[in-house]
């Protein structure tokens, strides 16, 4: 298993600063690996991997924006992808309008999925 750097605090902080201005009151935030994510529904929307914000798309719009090279492949592990994000590369991340946008677009898209019912925690012996 590879090691995992922290996320840079100033992106863990622009990641709360724009949830803070899109997110829809269906939209909770937890921890996924030790890494800020927002769910809607049980299911991921969005986040962050080590130094990387991703977001999840509906099929069409993620093998379009994989193939003009407008993001990547998300890969916690390499060379294997999770099916249904991409990465969105730093100009995107670093303009307001552009990550508003895309995080919105992950969040809306989420939204339509159908929702997963919590699984009980097990109890520690």
């Amino acid at each position: 298993m590879p090691a995992f750097t922290k996320a840079p605090p100033e992106l863990v902080e622009r990641f709360g600063a724009v949830l803070d201005r899109v997110a829809t009151p269906d939209t909770q935030r937890r921890q996924m690996f030790g890494y800020p994510c927002a769910f809607v529904g049980g299911n991921m929307a969005t986040g962050l991997f080590q130094d990387a914000w991703w977001v999840r798309l509906p099929e069409d719009r993620l093998s379009a924006v994989l193939a003009s090279g407008e993001g990547r492949p998300f890969e916690p592990m390499p060379g294997r992808p999770m099916k249904g994000y991409a990465v969105l590369p730093d100009e995107i991340v670093g303009d307001d309008g552009d990550i508003e946008a895309w995080v919105g677009r992950a969040l809306a898209y989420t939204a339509t999925l159908p929702a997963k019912d919590p699984t009980p925690r097990k109890k520690k012996p």
